[in-house]
């Protein structure tokens, strides 16, 4: 059974939350799989993820990369996990279809995306079923609540 934690995005964007919970896998001494929708999309995360911050940036690499079964934190567009990874995040409306080898899942989508909306609900009916869902939704001050 693993966690699956849905994150609804409602004012803080992706690339301000998504470090910050990356940081958070690895503080724990896990590794991280992040898969999106494009490989374009990715190539924009691991630029991101290089700079998102002055004093810190979040050790990752790209799948196909020589290293990427080293790679703490690996972006990709498959659903494959050559690092090992215990947490998988979904972001940028890539959809989860199996649960098995993590831990943890970690289903991100915005709130302003009505697709992506209908889509993570979708997401929800069928993980829920022999898994531990958890809903998590951002209030006004970006804090998140509990609300499933």
């Amino acid at each position: 059974m693993a966690d699956v934690l849905f994150y609804h995005l409602e004012v803080r964007p992706l690339e301000a939350v998504l470090p910050q919970l990356l940081e958070k896998t690895l503080e724990r001494g896990w590794r991280a799989i992040v898969e999106v929708g494009s490989r374009e999309r990715a190539e924009a995360l691991d630029a991101h993820l290089w700079t998102y911050r002055d004093d810190s940036f979040l050790a990752h690499g790209l799948a196909g990369d020589e290293a990427e079964g080293h790679q703490p934190i690996l972006l990709t567009t498959d659903e494959h996990n050559p690092n090992n990874a215990s947490v998988r995040f979904f972001v940028d409306r890539a959809v989860p279809h199996s649960v098995e080898g993590y831990q943890r899942i970690v289903y991100m989508f915005s709130g302003h995306d009505p697709d992506a909306v209908a889509e993570a609900r979708q997401a929800w009916k069928a993980l829920r079923n022999g898994n531990a869902v958890t809903y998590w939704q951002q209030e006004a001050d970006g804090r998140w609540t509990k609300k499933a």
